[in-house]
């Protein structure tokens, strides 16, 4: 990856930052240089400076990872926080209840991020994690988003290329389509199957204090006949954050 001509000092960090990865958190300074594009000089000065300003540390075999300066601005100023601190509570009474993995995610570009997830042992399989992505097409959350999402958006994923990570990912545009409409006619997601065979997910719309859909928390269940009995127990704690949100009841919409 060659940068930019006359690219900035700022962009260039910035690509330093984007190098570390949840699976490889620590990297040479070689390996940032490679995978940045930078000179091996240009990236052991640029890294030097991060971990003067705290945004990087070096461990002591001089591997560099993500420091606790940048972790403390990022807390303090994410606009996401909120939005955490409302879904908790219902998102805890929803775990105890599910005895599985409940998340809450946030449409990011044409992927979903994941802010927040419970977990227990034993759980059935899942593939995300906190500060995870998916795809929009394939997650009950990624489903959700993008039904309530801009047309744009949903042009551009239906254009785009659908992934199948089983023989149930809706990984047409046709296909796609039908799920969409669904979830906005119902309400709801629910996907048997769509990311492993074994899994379920469950989701429902967030809405933040304007009436627009701002997140989805989801269940990640086991994939039987008695996960439907949990779409209420979803639906009720999504409403309940969107309450806590500032959002007013849709129309018809029960206040349990």
């Amino acid at each position: 990856m060659k940068p930019p001509h006359r690219e900035s000092v700022l962009s260039r960090a910035a690509r330093i930052l984007q190098a570390f990865s949840q699976d490889e958190p620590a990297l040479t300074v070689s390996e940032i240089a490679r995978r940045t594009g930078l000179h091996v000089a240009t990236a052991s000065r640029l890294v030097g400076e991060l971990v003067g300003h705290g945004f990087l540390s070096r461990d002591e075999d001089r591997r560099v990872r993500i420091g606790v300066r940048l972790w403390e601005l990022v807390v303090r100023a994410s606009p996401t926080l909120s939005l955490r601190d409302a879904a908790m509570p219902f998102m805890e009474g929803v775990h105890d209840v599910v005895g599985h993995h409940v998340q809450l995610a946030v449409l990011d570009g044409e992927e979903v991020l994941f802010l927040e997830r419970l977990s227990a042992p034993r759980s059935v399989i899942n593939y995300t994690r906190v500060a995870g992505r998916l795809p929009l097409h394939a997650s009950s959350s990624g489903l959700v988003l993008l039904a309530h999402g801009p047309a744009a958006l949903k042009d551009r994923v239906l254009t785009g290329e659908l992934a199948a990570y089983t023989d149930a990912t809706p990984a047409t545009p046709a296909v796609l389509r039908a799920v969409l409409a669904e979830v906005r006619r119902q309400g709801y997601a629910y996907c048997p199957g769509y990311v492993h065979d074994d899994a379920l997910g469950i989701a429902a719309p967030v809405r933040g204090a304007d009436g627009t859909v701002a997140a989805a928390l989801s269940v990640i269940v086991p994939n039987d006949r008695s996960a439907q009995a949990i779409v209420p127990v979803v639906r009720t704690a999504a409403r309940g954050v969107s309450r806590a949100l500032g959002a007013a009841a849709a129309p018809g919409t029960p206040s349990a």
